[in-house]
């Protein structure tokens, strides 16, 4: 059983808390392993939570938009600069020529604010939002 899985079991069971100070993976922590799991999940399928794109990839024509949406979807490039706490919650594509950038984030269910914890999908809404890299 790796690291990761280990803190993911962990962290998914209430009654085990695991060391806030265990890393597994790149800047991530036991605490930090399930979020970016749900976190890649959600990206690589679009589904569990709600995806936004902004005006501007909108207006991309039809075979840029879907092929901007693919490169987020198969993104897999984190490391210490684009993913400081191993949440796997940003991330920049380059589709065309067109640089893109990505970000999930994690409400509470009735997107009022932030979720209470992004660990747990029963209290979480993942939002990921689509831009272009001149819109942000």
């Amino acid at each position: 059983m790796t690291n990761v899985q280990l803190a993911s079991e962990q962290n998914m069971n209430k009654n085990t808390q695991p060391h806030p100070g265990h890393r597994s993976r790149l800047g991530e922590t036991a605490s930090t392993a399930p979020i970016a799991q749900f976190n890649d999940a959600f990206r690589r399928s679009f589904v569990g939570g709600r995806v936004v794109e902004t005006a501007g990839v909108l207006t991309l024509p039809e075979a840029e938009r879907i092929a901007v949406l693919l490169a987020v979807r198969r993104f897999d490039g984190f490391d210490g600069d684009n993913d400081p706490h191993g949440e796997h919650d940003f991330g920049a594509v380059e589709v065309g020529g067109r640089r893109c950038f990505w970000k999930i984030d994690a409400y509470d269910c009735e997107l009022r604010g932030h979720s209470p914890d992004p660990a747990d999908p029963a209290v979480t809404t993942r939002v990921l939002t689509i831009m272009l890299a001149e819109e942000y």
